[in-house]
């Protein structure tokens, strides 16, 4: 048995609290050729599930929240209950594939059985189909559901099948024994923790420095932004809507203007959301929209370890400036701050202060904010960097791979972004009550990355040797 992270059993909190919320996230696997018979695909599936033993595991709730849930051997795990398929109604077209998305996302995992699930979606124009890996967020944040396609998804056949039967599952008392065995262990982990940092006082000063900075960046979040329809209650059913760009594209405008791909991705998502509250007839103010930034906090070897690992950023978006260039120069400006005010570090300061306390406390509170109505924060934006390398299964090629990211507490629109080889797409989730049409948000964003992307040529021109440069 091993325990859920803190962070990845708040996942679940926030589920139970909110009847209207499903917390998967998922990926869109478009593939080239005939889709595979059906039990090709769960056999070629199947064969690596042994890879990741999470897919095996289910969760156990430990009576009174005395700790986070357990990762338990599921003995009747069975893994035909994982995988369906569907045909996509016509024209079959990426608006189509959309809908069927949104249709699947919206129906909760069951938390009696492994959290995840695999669908093979037929009726792709051009002879291709496609394949949505749905898993629960708390099993994976969006860097190791990545290695998992990769894994799943990989061209080279896994080694021997481990036929091995499961280890039986864990019984209540089990499962009490294991938790109070935590429970009683934990102080003494945070003693030997608060012990090695009293050894090193001036590493224990600047972290506390570093901390106090961050934390008032971090405080900026409990202004609330002002009043739009982006943020409320949010009903069941969800909408789904796909942008696209060339990563070269991102890369050149990044280049061009001295800034991150990370800058540019949030910059066009502004533009979006600006587009979104004009579409309403709402006034794009300054403090309009905060977004809810993840933050990777995994060291350079883990990024294959199955787990939640992730801080936050939280900057205001400037859905207020109009022009695409000047906007993303601004954002620029405003994560160069919170990255020298160690807003992201802050931030996982909070969530480790989090892992090491007791469960109890923590959930309740989760329970708490759950049924508080917020509207400090606007929406979710996630930039995911994909496989770089193209993938394969059953010998067909993945042309494209779209990314899905769940809203709850109010957030009625999330948007993320993966990365596939030359590719960049842009998922953007909704409520359909609410917020049911943002084909104005992803069109902004393919526009302003092409009018971002003649600025940038534009900009190096001008800089050429020999060039003469053209009054603006």
């Amino acid at each position: 048995m091993e325990q859920l992270s803190q962070l990845a059993a708040a996942f679940l909190e926030i589920e139970d609290e909110d009847r209207n919320a499903s917390l998967a996230i998922a990926s869109v696997a478009v593939a080239e050729g005939p889709a595979p018979d059906q039990q090709d695909f769960v056999d070629a599936i199947s064969a690596r599930l042994p890879m990741v033993p999470r897919y095996r595991q289910k969760i156990r709730r430990v009576p009174f929240d005395l700790s986070a849930p357990m990762w338990v051997e599921d003995e009747n795990f069975a893994p035909r209950q994982h995988f369906f398929r569907i045909g996509l109604p016509a024209p079959g077209d990426d608006a189509a594939l959309a809908d069927l998305v949104a249709l699947i996302m919206t129906e909760r995992l069951h938390r009696d059985r492994p959290l995840w699930e695999f669908w093979v979606i037929e009726g792709l124009p051009g002879d291709r189909w496609a394949v949505l890996s749905k898993l629960h967020h708390c099993l994976a944040d969006g860097i190791s559901a990545n290695a998992l396609q990769a894994v799943l998804f990989a061209g080279t056949p896994p080694g021997p099948r481990d036929d091995e039967e499961p280890a039986p599952e864990p019984g209540t008392a089990q499962v009490l024994w294991t938790a109070l065995g935590e429970l009683a262990s934990s102080p003494f982990s945070r003693l030997g923790s608060l012990g090695k940092q009293l050894l090193s006082p001036d590493r224990l000063v600047r972290r506390v420095a570093a901390t106090a900075r961050g934390l008032g960046s971090l405080a900026a979040a409990l202004i609330p932004a002002a009043p739009s329809f982006l943020t409320g209650p949010i009903q069941r059913q969800r909408r789904y809507t796909l942008a696209h760009a060339s990563l070269q594209d991102v890369r050149e405008i990044s280049r061009a203007f001295e800034v991150t791909v990370n800058d540019v991705v949030l910059a066009v998502i502004s533009g979006g959301f600006r587009e979104l509250l004009l579409d309403r007839g709402e006034r794009p103010a300054a403090d309009s929209v905060r977004a809810l930034v993840p933050v990777s906090v995994r060291a350079a070897g883990d990024h294959d370890v199955v787990d939640n690992q992730i801080s936050l950023m939280l900057p205001l978006l400037p859905v207020d400036v109009v022009d695409p260039v000047a906007r993303l120069l601004t954002v620029h400006r405003r994560l160069a701050g919170l990255k020298a005010d160690d807003g992201a570090g802050a931030g996982a300061a909070v969530t480790a202060s989090a892992q090491r306390g007791p469960f109890a406390p923590i959930a309740w509170a989760v329970r708490a904010a759950a049924k508080i109505p917020q509207r400090n924060i606007v929406t979710v934006a996630t930039n995911i960097p994909g496989p770089r390398r193209p993938l394969s299964l059953l010998g067909r090629p993945i042309v494209e791979l779209y990314p899905y990211v769940p809203i709850a507490l109010q957030l009625r629109v999330g948007v993320a972004v993966l990365t596939y080889c030359d590719r960049m797409a842009f998922g953007i989730t909704s409520d359909f009550a609410s917020v049911p049409d943002t084909a104005a948000l992803a069109s902004a964003i393919e526009r302003d990355i092409a009018t971002m992307t003649i600025a940038a040529r534009t900009s190096i021109g001008d800089r050429a040797p020999g060039a003469t440069r053209s009054p603006r």
